[in-house]
């Protein structure tokens, strides 16, 4: 069961990776960000699959894209220069605690 969740982490993280490189596609008119950014999409499906085997779909699924949110939002603030209102970062802490919930309740 801990090879799942850490497959899903590997997921999520790739998701985060393919949401990023969408935005640096520019509309996928840039080759070298485009083929990162398939190959990015590709390895967040295989490893979510992998996951799969082992975990609840609704869990799981909610766990990866928890993570992309979660993800891209931070770099959106941080280096994207995206808002920085108070009320964002409560409501990604509240994606968090869905995560943690979720994986708590998990068997």
């Amino acid at each position: 069961m801990i090879m799942a969740w850490i497959w899903l982490l590997i997921a999520g993280l790739a998701e985060i990776g393919w949401a990023v490189g969408l935005k640096l596609t520019d509309g996928w008119s840039r080759l070298g960000p485009s083929l990162v950014t398939l190959i990015l999409i590709v390895i967040s499906y295989v490893f979510l699959s992998l996951a799969l085997r082992e975990l609840p779909l609704g869990t799981a699924y909610a766990v990866w894209t928890g993570i992309g949110v979660i993800g891209t939002a931070l770099i959106g603030v941080f280096f994207l220069n995206e808002s920085k209102e108070l009320l964002r970062f409560a409501c990604i802490g509240l994606i968090v605690l869905g995560i943690l919930g979720l994986k708590w309740l998990t068997r």
